[in-house]
């Protein structure tokens, strides 16, 4: 009988090379696959964040309102009013009908306060970044810039313009304050909000969005 061949030392020594640097290949496969997967998501997250918070604010600035109506002895003059717009080229301040009662039988009206604005907050390793902050009073009180709770409405931008359409001049103007006499009965038609942010190349990119506001002239006193 034939003695039956094996391999070789070298033979064994080559194959065992081959299939480790098979294994070392897969796995950086999976790695960087899996690397992806997460950078994919991460972008998919960060977009549906941008939509929702400008569709929240759309909603909100559409129903915003001002108005005649309020106790005289109270409150002196427009100045003071518990209802109004001031908006800024980086922030805007205004009552809005859009609130929404997360309670039942919560002694709430459908009238809040809101404000958007932009603050820079501490992170891990020192690193700071800006975040678009909303803040929300559902008690219309006699300071609207005061109270309320604040809220992270989108994380890591880079700034917020504001931009509100003058009807008078067929422009847009950088800010609008009903507490002025000559801007005391009427809100801007539009408005407009640009959030500058870091897209998935690192680079600055700008997102637009805009808002018809429904009630842009004053309610009445009656």
């Amino acid at each position: 009988m034939r003695r039956a061949r094996g391999f070789t030392l070298l033979e064994v020594v080559v194959a065992v090379g081959i299939t480790a640097m098979m294994g070392v290949l897969i796995a950086a496969a999976f790695q960087s696959g899996y690397r992806t997967k997460e950078l994919v998501e991460a972008e998919g997250d960060r977009y549906r964040a941008l939509r929702t918070g400008t569709e929240r604010m759309a909603r909100e600035i559409s129903n915003a309102f001002v108005s005649d109506h309020y106790d005289t002895r109270r409150f002196r003059d427009q100045n003071d009013r518990p209802t109004n717009f001031i908006g800024t080229r980086d922030r805007l301040l205004f009552t809005t009908m859009a609130h929404q009662r997360l309670y039942a039988d919560a002694k709430e009206s459908d009238q809040m306060v809101v404000e958007y604005f932009t603050k820079t907050i501490p992170g891990p390793g020192g690193q700071s970044k800006m975040n678009l902050m909303r803040r929300e009073d559902s008690i219309l009180d006699e300071r609207i810039d005061r109270g309320g709770t604040e809220d992270i409405l989108v994380e890591n931008v880079k700034r917020i313009d504001f931009a509100y359409w003058d009807s008078d001049k067929k422009d847009w103007v950088d800010e609008w304050d009903t507490r002025r006499i000559e801007k005391k009965s009427i809100l801007p038609v539009r408005v407009r909000f640009s959030i500058y942010a870091l897209d998935e190349n690192g680079r600055e990119a700008r997102y637009v969005t805009q808002s018809r506001i429904v009630l842009n002239t004053e309610i009445p006193r009656f």
